[in-house]
């Protein structure tokens, strides 16, 4: 009963236009001072949840990705992906997801990704004939690769709070996402052999081909410092993320496409940003030491027991609750609300939690382009100056192909752990 009370509590807050950071932190304070625990237990909560050495690289990941959103860098990224397959049937489609990608492996960030590929990407095809709604749905599920192929924002915040390692939920990431990758380009690819309503481009010579792809090199090489990096143990995923700021500084200055006003437009928005999910955490972390107090995941543990005996059931019953907080939560918020809570279920249902992250980022994903309130959604519509029913039009068809790699990767889960597993 206490559960439903909170659900209830909560989706009105929200519903009523209560920011999330404040819904999660006042409820939680709300909790303690009717069970008549300290106040003081709220603002040690909220110093605990900033003690993280790990967290700092969320900034940092942030202010590398609108340094390289102020820089330009995603149209040389572009330009050199489309000169070697723009010619191929849907080309375009296949160049831009090719980049969101490689983007992902430097960003960290979904809106980044959707934003810094976008800007080049949707007048090209729009250009060519191709159709509205796909064009922003391909680059609003394109945008979603920033958070599954590593580094990744909410897989840092997964594995604070799990204290899993970050390292492995990296490597996990790293085939689901090439998988995902690869299954758009290959709808890419059938949508453009079938509709046939675009203008092909024009194959690239060796000189173009040449050209764009050394304008290229200096974000492949910041790809593999970071990725490189961290995945041979020379530095952490925080120190990582503050060699990358500092090689996309150089990158961007050499490259002459940076000034004094661009750089303080990144961190203004790196600021925003941060504070955003810097408060949500806060909230979280409120709201987790209430309903810990309460005993509310062992009570949820122990209904899981007693009532949910296979795993594929459990999974069905926390993507459907994913799907619907999606529409109206974002990612941070949607991993700071449920796993405090499912994570002790985890263990007595025997599912590897390293494997469960990979689940729960995919539904995630899907969340970030599902209406009414996905972000990516938001985003693209920005970029493009398009009609919201012409974004969400286009998102259907990856949402459903998202969906099919979450089952891939829940029948076959080496797909997320093979790699974790050999390293």
């Amino acid at each position: 009963m206490t559960i439903i009370l909170l659900l209830v509590i909560m989706v009105l807050a929200l519903l009523i236009g209560v920011p999330v950071a404040f819904a999660l932190g006042g409820l939680g304070l709300g909790m303690l001072l009717l069970a008549g625990f300290s106040p003081m237990m709220a603002p040690l909560a909220l110093y605990s949840s900033f003690d993280s050495f790990i967290l700092l690289s969320v900034p940092l990941f942030l202010l590398m990705s609108n340094i390289l959103l102020q820089g330009g860098i995603g149209k040389d990224l572009f330009r050199a992906v489309q000169s070697w397959v723009g010619h191929w049937p849907g080309g375009l489609g296949i160049a831009t997801i090719a980049s969101c990608t490689i983007f992902s492996a430097i960003s960290g960030s979904s809106v980044a990704t959707a934003a810094t590929i976008g800007n080049v990407a949707i007048k090209e095809m729009t250009d060519r004939g191709y159709n509205k709604p796909f064009v922003y749905g391909l680059i609003a599920a394109g945008g979603t690769l920033g958070i599954l192929i590593p580094p990744s924002i909410p897989m840092i915040v997964y594995g604070v709070i799990t204290e899993e390692s970050i390292v492995d939920l990296f490597l996990a990431g790293i085939v689901p996402g090439l998988l995902m990758a690869g299954s758009f380009i290959v709808y890419c690819f059938f949508y453009a052999r079938f509709s046939k309503a675009y203008t092909p481009s024009e194959k690239a010579t060796s000189a173009e081909r040449k050209n764009a792809s050394l304008r290229a090199i200096p974000t492949l090489l910041l790809a593999s410092i970071i990725i490189g990096g961290i995945y041979t143990g020379v530095f952490t995923p925080t120190e990582s993320a503050g060699i990358g700021v500092a090689v996309s500084l150089i990158i961007v200055i050499m490259m002459g496409t940076f000034s004094l006003e661009k750089f303080k437009a990144a961190a203004m928005s790196t600021m925003k940003n941060t504070v955003t999910i810097f408060l949500i955490i806060a909230g979280a972390k409120v709201f987790g030491k209430a309903i810990t107090l309460y005993q509310i995941p062992q009570d949820i543990s122990m209904l899981v027991s007693e009532n949910i005996s296979e795993v594929g059931l459990f999974i069905a019953a926390v993507c459907f609750v994913l799907l619907i907080m999606g529409f109206f939560l974002e990612s941070v918020s949607m991993l700071l609300i449920m796993m405090p809570v499912l994570y002790p279920s985890l263990g007595m249902l025997g599912i590897d939690p390293i494997w469960f992250a990979i689940i729960f980022v995919i539904m995630i994903e899907c969340a970030l382009i599902t209406p009414p309130v996905g972000l990516n959604l938001f985003v693209i519509q920005s970029v493009s100056g398009g009609k919201s029913a012409e974004v969400i039009q286009g998102v259907w068809p990856f949402i459903l192909i998202m969906l099919g790699c979450l089952l891939a990767v829940y029948f076959f889960p080496a797909i997320a752990l093979y790699i974790p597993f050999q390293l």
